[in-house]
């Protein structure tokens, strides 16, 4: 059978028109999807609205299905499956699981799509390094000097690679927000009345639990939608945005953050064209190198980069690593998104924030979330489908290098050479949530100690056999091992009962 005689079966990752090549589409609503585990209900929301908003522009051209789940419409998966469909195609999907249920169905495959590299290329690239680490850097440099993006003939613009060092300025003082216009938001439409009714329907069956807030939809959920917020963050945001990408305010949510990275995981938006966009910006001289080389490196870097570690490390990677032994479960502010008892207010406001909106940026994901998980050793794989669930943007391609190697270092350092733990001095910096905070960041020990600073000292205590033989690691272990009241701070972390 010819691909123009099959139907194509599109997911929820698939649903722009880079993944469509004219023919008969398919689409699956399955709800079982939404009620594995706890999901943050704007992202339930946006899932829905996309599809369905996808399903309502292909008209004709597209077979929409509501069922229970994907073996309703597709069949099972043995040779003799007399309801199993032989007419379809699928553009590889994104996570292992669904790889293997198209695999068993015997369904034709396509290379997947929707990022800058291919697998074949990453795979090739990382077989060469020769017991070399796969280090995100190297990779970057090799794409920007394949595809030519911000070059100069062989030579980087501006005569660097990175502009990382220019880009972690503070946010400015006194202020309650970068000053900017609000970003883009879409308008709700009679999709999204629907969605909201059925959420709230299957919540009342009991097939669904539904964490957070119902707030209005605040991501792009078609391509049309996704193309003005690309547009006006352009306009508005993309100057501000290398500067204060690590910056946070608690009466700022956005910052200068482009709020791309829900819709591009949803195939709304092709990564190469937003990475061409803010380039020719920087060509025409309406935006700073040192923004414009954030921007494609988080998505051209980064983004390309932990997509292919999800491939290239295995499916065993998520639930086979725990380097520093974390068994700890999360706790229910975690879990129910929960800010009332925390008194931190970093910690407060980010998790409150998480509640709103389904979404906090990097800084506050690696910085303040997690690195109170890993200090308090939370179990990685929990924490890691806690980020997949609670966040706009999570898929399962998308946290495990995130969450398991960066963030929890559970990997022992295959995705960063050490652990990111810092204490309450780095977000005393790079924030405003300490000025008003009952804690000192500055004071480990005692009623107005810093959960983040002592709990740093604490959690070095706690893996310091483990990470010994970690160079990076040298200096922090030997300030712990001169600490006077090493273990009085310990103790009272141990016995911390609010935070």
């Amino acid at each position: 059978m010819t691909s123009s005689a099959r139907t194509r079966w599109i997911f929820a990752g698939q649903l722009g028109p880079l993944f469509d090549d004219g023919g008969p589409m398919m689409m699956v609503e399955a709800r079982s999807v939404f009620g594995r585990r706890p999901m943050h209900r704007a992202k339930a929301h946006l899932l829905l609205s996309a599809m369905r908003h996808r399903a309502a522009e292909l008209g004709d051209r597209v077979e929409y299905h509501r069922v229970e789940r994907y073996s309703d419409v597709v069949g099972g998966s043995g040779r003799g499956s007399a309801d199993r469909r032989d007419d379809l195609e699928v553009i590889d999907p994104t996570s292992w699981a669904a790889r293997r249920f198209v695999r068993e169905r015997g369904i034709h495959v396509l290379p997947s799509r929707g990022f800058v590299t291919s697998e074949k290329d990453f795979t090739v690239w990382a077989d060469s390094r020769q017991g070399k680490r796969l280090l995100l850097e190297d990779f970057y440099r090799g794409v920007r000097e394949r595809t030519g993006v911000l070059m100069r003939g062989d030579r980087p613009e501006g005569g660097r690679f990175n502009f990382d060092h220019d880009n972690r300025n503070p946010p400015p003082k006194n202020a309650a927000g970068l000053g900017l216009p609000d970003p883009w938001w879409p308008v709700e439409d009679e999709i999204d009345e629907e969605v909201r009714h059925d959420l709230d329907r299957w919540q009342s069956e009991g097939v669904v639990q539904l964490v957070g807030d119902d707030g209005p939809r605040r991501f792009a959920a078609t391509a049309a939608e996704a193309e003005r917020a690309l547009a006006d963050f352009v306009e508005v945001r993309l100057n501000d945005f290398g500067p204060f990408e690590d910056a946070m305010l608690s009466g700022d949510w956005t910052m200068s953050h482009s709020l791309l990275s829900a819709p591009m995981n949803l195939g709304l938006l092709d990564p190469l064209h937003a990475i061409e966009t803010v380039e020719a910006e920087h060509a025409a001289g309406r935006a700073p190198l040192s923004s414009v080389e954030g921007f494609v490196r988080q998505i051209m870097g980064w983004r390309d980069y932990v997509w292919h570690l999800y491939w290239y490390l295995g499916e065993g990677y998520r639930t086979g690593n725990n380097a520093l032994d974390a068994r700890r479960p999360l706790p229910e502010q975690f879990r129910l998104l929960d800010a009332a008892a925390i008194r931190s207010n970093c910690l407060r406001e980010t998790i409150d924030g998480m509640r709103r909106h389904g979404w906090a940026h990097h800084i506050q994901r690696l910085m303040v979330l997690g690195n109170w998980a890993l200090q308090h050793g939370y179990d990685p794989v929990e924490l890691n489908d806690w980020f997949v669930d609670m966040f706009v943007d999570g898929t399962p391609w998308v946290m495990p290098a995130n969450v398991i190697g960066m963030s929890q270092h559970a990997d022992g350092g295959l995705v960063a050479t050490k652990p990111y733990v810092s204490g309450g001095a780095y977000i005393d910096r790079m924030s405003d949530f300490c000025g008003g905070c009952e804690f000192n960041p500055k004071v480990r020990l005692g009623e107005n100690a810093c959960p983040f600073t002592a709990g740093y000292w604490a959690f070095l205590d706690r893996v310091e056999p483990r990470i010994r033989h970690n160079h990076r690691m040298a200096q922090p272990l030997s300030g712990l091992r001169r600490l006077a009241d090493r273990e009085a701070v310990v103790d009272q972390e141990r016995h911390r009962d609010s935070w």
